[in-house]
């Protein structure tokens, strides 16, 4: 399961209305892919359809949709949302990950 702080939740809401998608039915469709600077990275978007292997999550009113490979990756992660002065955005916290890069876009196991 993934989980999504009060922070990511309200940005999250906020995004999606501005691309044009209803939180309280469309997804964020969360995902892993080789690259980055320490080997994995997160892929994050928008998305209203399902295909057919990914698994539907539910956290304080967000649905996350994630596909079967990127979920052996993800379990018990948490969606997390800073705005501090570093930069603006989504971080994961993830704990699988053995190392992280600086940018907290990057991950190995």
């Amino acid at each position: 399961m993934i989980k999504v702080s009060d922070t990511a939740k309200k940005k999250v809401v906020e995004l999606m209305k501005d691309d044009g998608f209803d939180a309280s039915k469309d997804f964020i469709r969360v995902g892993v892919k080789s690259g980055g600077c320490s080997g994995l990275s997160y892929d994050l978007k928008f998305d209203n359809k399902k295909q057919e292997e990914d698994k539907i999550f539910e956290d304080n009113g967000i649905k996350i949709i994630v596909d079967k490979k990127s979920f052996l990756y993800l379990i018990g992660t948490t969606l997390e949302y800073s705005g501090g002065l570093n930069g603006a955005g989504f971080v994961f916290n993830n704990p699988n990950a053995n190392r992280t890069c600086g940018c907290g876009e990057s991950f190995s196991l």
